[in-house]
């Protein structure tokens, strides 16, 4: 489906063309595509601007999904996906994005735009149990930020007590400088 606010490359302007309007100030890039300089970013935006990225088969995780979500302003970069579908799928080799395997739970998946994304609270602990400190740091500023997505994700770990690294994401949670 085409978006009137969302542009992407060769689906009715071509790559050189989208560029060329970026560098009059017209368009700004957005995940996979373009998108006017004037326009809101929403949630919707940032989700259907990585469709071509994610098709239906993986969900957008981690740092993508804070994205999506509106926990963080700026894109992230590899972007984070995890298989959404029964059927494994292949990955393709890419740069800008690093590939789960895994299947996410369908009850952690929400779909925004008509594309995949885990649950708030899903990512915000996925954040929470990585052992890469950028993603901790994005999961304490978005628990300090939003309480009610920080509650969501204590549930969450309550409900899922053999979760891999489960405590890691609890003990960050609960922490005193998250609280």
């Amino acid at each position: 489906m085409v978006s009137p606010f969302l542009f992407f490359a060769d689906e009715r302007l071509s790559l050189a063309e989208l560029t060329a309007a970026c560098l009059d100030g017209l368009l700004v890039p957005l995940g996979e595509g373009f998108m006017p300089a004037d326009a809101a970013e929403t949630p919707w935006m940032r989700a259907r601007s990585l469709l071509p990225l994610l098709g239906e088969r993986w969900a957008a995780v981690r740092g993508s999904a804070a994205w999506i979500h509106g926990a963080v302003s700026e894109e992230p970069t590899p972007h984070h996906v995890q298989r959404a579908g029964a059927t494994r799928a292949r990955a393709r080799s890419d740069a800008r994005t690093i590939f789960h395997d895994v299947r996410l739970d369908p009850v952690d998946v929400c779909a925004i735009a008509g594309v995949n994304v885990s649950s708030p609270e899903r990512a915000l602990v996925d954040l929470a149990r990585s052992d890469d400190a950028v993603d901790q740091d994005l999961a304490r500023t978005w628990a300090n930020t939003d309480p009610l997505v920080r509650r969501s994700a204590e549930e969450w770990l309550a409900r899922h007590p053999r979760f891999p690294h489960g405590r890691r994401a609890t003990a960050l949670l609960t922490g005193p400088t998250t609280r």
